[in-house]
């Protein structure tokens, strides 16, 4: 267990990043914070953001980007452990911000490994935050070829509305199964590849300095606090938006391609089991709940809890990059630190709607991240 109890959360005013910090105080630890207060997430005046408010009298807040060696100068001084969240996370944003989700995910987190390599300091772990977008596809069943792992949907039957995964080897078409931490690498978006390159730099560099990482491949993370105004977050926050404004739902494919839904709570506890356990040094989990949930019964969920009407639209649209089915096997992180989610998808989907009914809704600007992805052809 990691005796001293002073954190560094870098990204620590974002959805996780707070709900991580508030958790850690609880639990008598001394958190400081690094976050630019990204105006994506936060809004224009991110002094008044709810995640920012939430923490800015409870840590130490230093204002900076992760790209800068002087404000990793200023965040590292004193502190015993860095849970490193901060960076760019939108899929289909990646896919033209190349430099810039480069830049601050690969970069910002080579920077940080540099300096603990080249400069004295007092950090005796590091835990970053990976994703689920590593996989690409998740794992499947051929009943010919048996585990397969299918490359990237060919874009021609995308457009004729065949949408499920077909085995690379016989193009039949596969069961889907659960994603363990030895299935295959292959992330189909730039924010995926950039995800893979933090947790490899952190692993590999931890090694060679001696100082004990962990990644966590969180799966699709939902609940109170997450932006209600990023268009190019959570799939339960665009919904929610929209129906509140009485927009339309339009969604894309047929409805079905499933992905794991982690509430943040099981998020925090998972993060901080992997902190406290030295049974999770140098090793990799996936954090989720193990279990699929479509698009289309997310809508009917969110519907009903808000006792809404609204137009739903099967469009058949789709986006290139995006991924069919993807959930998280937890053998491990079962077997190495007791982690079991508390939350299935409908009482965790409960306590988001409750929270969204608390908050004063904006206009939502979803319809403006689908017209950039159709300007560069990303978007079908």
């Amino acid at each position: 267990m990691l005796s001293s109890k002073r954190i560094l959360i870098t990204g620590g005013a974002g959805f996780i990043g707070s709900n991580l910090a508030l958790s850690l105080i609880k639990k008598g630890y001394d958190v400081s914070v690094l976050d630019n207060l990204s105006e994506q997430i936060h809004g224009e005046n991110a002094n008044e953001s709810f995640l920012y408010k939430s923490i800015k009298d409870k840590v130490s807040f230093i204002k900076g980007d992760v790209r800068n060696r002087e404000d990793w100068g200023k965040a590292l001084v004193g502190q015993d452990a860095v849970i490193h969240l901060a960076a760019e996370t939108g899929t289909g944003q990646s896919m033209y911000h190349i430099y810039k989700y480069s830049s601050v995910n690969i970069g910002g987190t080579a920077l940080l490994l540099d300096i603990l390599a080249n400069s004295e300091h007092g950090i005796k772990k590091i835990i970053v935050a990976s994703s689920r977008a590593i996989y690409g596809e998740g794992r499947y069943l051929c009943s010919l070829h048996g585990e397969v792992y299918p490359l990237a949907r060919n874009e021609r039957d995308l457009l004729n509305g065949f949408f499920e995964c077909k085995c690379p080897i016989c193009e039949k078409y596969l069961e889907v199964l659960s994603t363990h931490e030895e299935s295959k690498i292959q992330p189909q978006s730039i924010y995926g590849i950039s995800k893979y390159n933090q947790e490899q730099l952190v692993l590999i560099a931890g090694r060679s300095l001696n100082i004990p990482a962990v990644a966590l491949r969180y799966q699709n993370v939902y609940g109170p606090g997450q932006s209600l105004s990023n268009p190019y977050t959570g799939i339960l926050s665009i919904f929610s938006t929209q129906i509140k404004n009485d927009s339309p739902i339009n969604i894309f494919e047929d409805g079905k391609e499933s992905r794991d839904f982690v509430y943040i709570d099981d998020v925090v506890n998972a993060t901080i089991l992997s902190l406290e356990n030295e049974n999770a040094n140098f090793n990799v989990y996936n954090v989720g709940t193990g279990r699929q949930v479509n698009i289309l019964y997310i809508v009917d969920q969110l519907l009903n809890l808000y006792q809404a009407k609204v137009q739903v639209n099967l469009t058949g649209n789709f986006r290139l990059g995006d991924i069919r089915h993807n959930y998280a096997d937890l053998t491990k992180i079962s077997r190495d630190l007791d982690f079991k989610p508390k939350f299935q998808f409908e009482e965790g989907v409960s306590e988001f709607v409750k929270w969204v009914n608390s908050q004063e809704i904006k206009e939502s600007n979803y319809s403006n991240s689908i017209k950039e992805l159709k300007e560069r052809g990303l978007f079908k």
